[in-house]
């Protein structure tokens, strides 16, 4: 049976003088995260699902103690690693759920061919069958960035930086190379996403002090959900 796991979850919304300034003393103390390319960093495609009433985008914007999405993820366009995920928020805190998806499984999903999924042998994939079915859940946006990451082994702590967010135009495909994207928010600003378990290092908390940045509730599909 699949325990949760909740982890605490803050993001802020930064400069490139906020960058340039906390990626140095990141790089002093944390671990670059193993799957970063040669320039440090790892392309991320997601194809967020949501009804015709827009659910997980209206929960989002009300601020709901307690919602969840479903979203199918690409990293560095590897179609033999492919994940559908449930990002799952109660209490402030967040947790995420994933099952491997095969390239065919993910092109039915798209096309709205989700009957094999109520055999599927992850419940994830059956509840998200449930959930097209009950919930008219459909795949409605991509969400395309770059991401640079760093991890500190004490309070399992992640820290990353998100840049060139992006969302496709007048097409859900996730797994064509060629999809039209367009930029997202101003340019020059990342997203920094501070990630742990029970406990923040106070070493890691005084690397990343900014001065001025504050916790913003940001979402990077709400924000591609502008754009249709």
């Amino acid at each position: 049976m699949y325990t949760p796991d909740y982890r605490h979850e803050y993001k802020h919304c930064i400069n490139l003088s906020d960058y340039y300034s906390l990626r140095p003393r990141l790089q002093t103390v944390a671990i670059t995260d193993p799957n970063t390319g040669p320039d440090g960093r790892y392309h991320v495609r997601s194809l967020y699902f949501d009804n015709d009433e827009d659910k997980a985008l209206r929960e989002k914007i009300a601020g709901l103690a307690n919602r969840e999405k479903f979203r199918i993820r690409l990293y560095n366009g590897d179609s033999s690693f492919i994940r559908l995920e449930k990002k799952s928020k109660a209490n402030g805190l967040n947790e995420k759920h994933s099952a491997p998806i095969t390239v065919e499984e993910c092109q039915r999903m798209i096309d709205g061919d989700i009957d094999w999924m109520e055999k599927s042998p992850y419940t994830l994939i059956v509840e998200l069958y449930s959930k097209i079915r009950f919930q008219r859940l459909k795949p409605k946006t991509i969400v395309d960035y770059w991401r640079e990451a760093y991890v500190y082994p004490a309070g399992n702590v992640r820290i990353t930086f998100d840049s060139d967010i992006r969302t496709g135009l007048f097409s859900t495909n996730i797994l064509d190379p060629n999809l039209p994207l367009i930029l997202t928010g101003e340019p020059g600003l990342l997203l920094l996403e501070v990630k742990f378990d029970h406990f923040f290092p106070d070493i890691m908390r005084d690397i990343i002090q900014t001065g001025e940045r504050c916790s913003a509730s940001f979402s990077k599909y709400a924000a591609c959900r502008t754009y249709g």
